[in-house]
């Protein structure tokens, strides 16, 4: 029985190059156990930056076909994409080798820190990072295990979503998709949001409540209605409006691509776009002020704040057109996404790839709401067809009937079925000064369409 990490030395991730699966291999790799992996992405002869990047740090890689497990593996380890079909667990249960999730090793690895969870339905990441930074400034030699990569920790060669700290905290992304964030017992909880995305409102909360019960400390966005009826002391919280909170960011402003405000007579100046990051900074200085760092600390570390991997990733600017990449995938993202661009440029072209089926059905409404609503009348949201990663789908719906919903707010619209045909039908859309936003999540293309989309500007 697996009840600790020091209850193996061996271990196999099946699916190993995921965003989530690669920062807890390097996290083990990292602390001294023998790592290895495999993943359906893995190739004989192709090129793969995430299995090059994962082998420079130790971590063996394999195709998945069960040639990576052996009698010597000690735990497996499988996300939640995983089926029970693939070899590689038919193997491990053959030879009767310990199966558990990531989620359930995630919280493992919490138990053997001061942990500080960050939870919500947007924002983890950059706030996760924002902590880290400040902290790290501070002199906490923290750790870090995100769900995307620190642009900081990218430009050292690494994938940047995962680092280990010397010292005795460890910053984790908690998430809510699959239930998990309920596992954790963190030092210090924290909660930026809760909004409809993969469940029903009624079920994040009660989700977040165990969250907040779980956690020793609890610190809540105020400004938030619902994540604020779960405050356990309002001293501690944050806010950006309306109620009062311990940690209060005012007087928001932005120029092009970045963001300037005041917490406590303290000026922050950010280089980042939109509302939602003076909202992320503040929940990051809220907790880094109840460890003890200092406001000046938190404004020099957020002043180098170098961003995450595919959010408002500012690809560059060409023959007048700013090329933005964001991880933006459920309404409320999608909206807030597109309304901090919207200062950068007078014309804003969004893209959109939808992900998942039933994710699409369960929103399609929220989705033409929220994203209607953020456009403005110049402006355009343009719409490819449903990311499909495989397994058993209803396909009773696309992107074309999210666009139809939208045409129907009166705004400028458009479905092409396949995004490779974007780059040449933008063109004749496209202003001297205008922004294409690129939004979605999930699939690991994304990154090789912006690219190809900015080589066609």
């Amino acid at each position: 029985m697996i009840r600790s990490i020091h209850d193996f030395e061996n271990v196999f991730f099946i699916g190993v190059a995921g965003t989530g699966m690669s920062a807890l291999a390097q996290y083990l790799q990292g602390i001294g156990k023998k790592v290895s992996g495999s993943d359906r992405y893995f190739a004989p002869g192709i090129f793969n930056e995430t299995k090059e990047k994962l082998e420079a740090e130790g971590i063996r890689c394999f195709l998945q076909d069960g040639s990576g497990i052996d009698s010597q593996v000690q735990l497996v380890v499988v996300s939640t994409a995983i089926e029970d079909t693939v070899a590689e667990v038919q193997k491990s249960k053959q030879l009767k080798i310990p199966i558990i999730k990531r989620s359930d090793l995630l919280a493992l690895i919490a138990e053997s820190k001061k942990t500080i969870a960050v939870g919500g339905t947007s924002g983890k990441s950059t706030t996760t990072a924002m902590i880290f930074d400040i902290l790290e400034e501070a002199g906490f030699h923290p750790g870090v295990i995100s769900g995307a990569g620190l642009m900081s920790i990218i430009k050292e060669g690494k994938i940047g979503n995962a680092k280990v700290g010397k010292g005795e905290w460890l910053v984790i992304e908690a998430d809510e998709s699959d239930g998990s964030i309920v596992q954790y017992r963190p030092e210090i909880g924290l909660l930026l949001n809760v909004d409809k995305d993969h469940k029903d409102i009624d079920v994040l909360m009660e989700i977040f409540t165990v969250f907040r019960n779980n956690s020793r400390h609890f610190i809540v966005n105020r400004s938030h209605p619902l994540a604020g009826q779960l405050s356990s002391d309002r001293s501690h919280d944050f806010s950006i409006k309306g109620e009062e909170a311990g940690t209060m960011a005012v007087n928001y402003s932005q120029h092009g691509l970045e963001i300037r405000f005041v917490i406590d007579g303290t000026e922050f100046r950010l280089h980042t776009v939109g509302v939602h990051n003076m909202e992320n900074a503040a929940a990051a200085v809220a907790v880094c002020r109840k460890l003890g760092a200092g406001l000046d600390v938190c404004r020099k570390a957020l002043e180098n704040y170098k961003g995450i991997y595919r959010r408002h990733q500012v690809l560059g600017r060409k023959n007048g057109v700013w090329l933005i990449d964001d991880y933006a995938h459920n309404p409320v993202k999608c909206a807030m996404s597109i309304r901090a661009c919207q200062p950068i440029a007078p014309k804003l072209i969004a893209w959109f790839q939808p992900h998942g089926y039933g994710p699409t059905r369960f929103l399609k409404e929220d989705f033409e709401k929220e994203i209607a609503g953020a456009l403005r009348e110049e402006d355009e949201i343009w719409m490819s067809e449903i990311f499909y990663a495989g397994g058993t789908a209803e396909k009773n719906i696309s992107a074309a009937d999210l666009i139809s919903g939208i045409k129907e707010y009166g705004k400028n619209a458009f479905f092409i079925s396949d995004r490779n045909d974007f780059p040449h039908k933008v063109k004749e859309h496209l202003t001297s000064d205008c922004v294409i936003l690129l939004m979605g999540a999930r699939d690991p293309s994304l990154e090789t369409f912006a690219k190809r989309v900015w080589e066609k500007l």
